[in-house]
């Protein structure tokens, strides 16, 4: 029950999909950096919510008066990977190597994550209160495999779709070399915009 409730949780507005299709279109990586992208999303942002109801019970209280909110947090995962966006842009206009690596991939997936999970974090201070914070880390670990789920079809989708365009140009490089350039810079250009309006509001 916790891994369809946490994959059907994941597919609500909230758990960064749009911004993981919008690295993968613009990166390089293949399937399996791409399922490494999406778990280190999914650990992060149901782990961070372990550890804040774990660590910090006033925290938690804020966060849940704010509808399970934790601004700081979110502010730093958009301005990571607003940095990120900026970085994208310039790979894309100083015609440097495009090589990823799954380190990228990795430290891309640990920001997009840090914005807690505000459902794990209200099962975990339920869990707490009755005295029972191992049945919250239990819950917590089988939604995680949900949210895995639902964010690793997002990714496979989307490296499967990019290479079918990248596959209709093989016959002119040039043509794809520019086409992988912009998709780059456009994909750098929604991160950075994601970033400050998220930042703003």
């Amino acid at each position: 029950m916790g891994i369809v409730f946490g994959a059907v949780h994941a597919m609500t507005p909230g758990h960064s999909k749009a911004v993981l299709a919008t690295y993968l279109t613009g990166s390089s990586a293949g399937m399996g950096r791409s399922l490494l992208v999406s778990l280190a999303l999914s650990f992060t942002h149901v782990t961070m919510a372990v550890l804040i109801a774990m660590l910090s019970l006033p925290l938690v209280s804020v966060a849940l008066g704010s509808v399970g909110r934790a601004p700081a947090l979110e502010t730093l995962s958009r301005g990571l990977m607003g940095l990120i966006g900026l970085w994208m842009l310039w790979r894309a206009f100083s015609h440097a190597g495009h090589k990823h690596d799954a380190e990228e991939g990795a430290a891309f997936g640990f920001m997009a994550g840090l914005i807690p999970c505000p459902l794990t974090l209200f099962v975990m201070t339920f869990a707490i209160v009755r005295g029972v914070p191992e049945a919250g880390i239990a819950f917590a670990v089988t939604m995680m495999a949900g949210v895995a789920l639902t964010l690793c079809a997002v990714a496979l989708a989307t490296v499967f779709f990019r290479r079918q365009l990248v596959g209709l140009f093989e016959s002119r490089p040039r043509l794809i070399t520019a086409v992988t350039r912009s998709i780059e810079a456009v994909a750098g250009l929604v991160l950075v915009a994601i970033a400050i309006r998220e930042i703003i509001r």
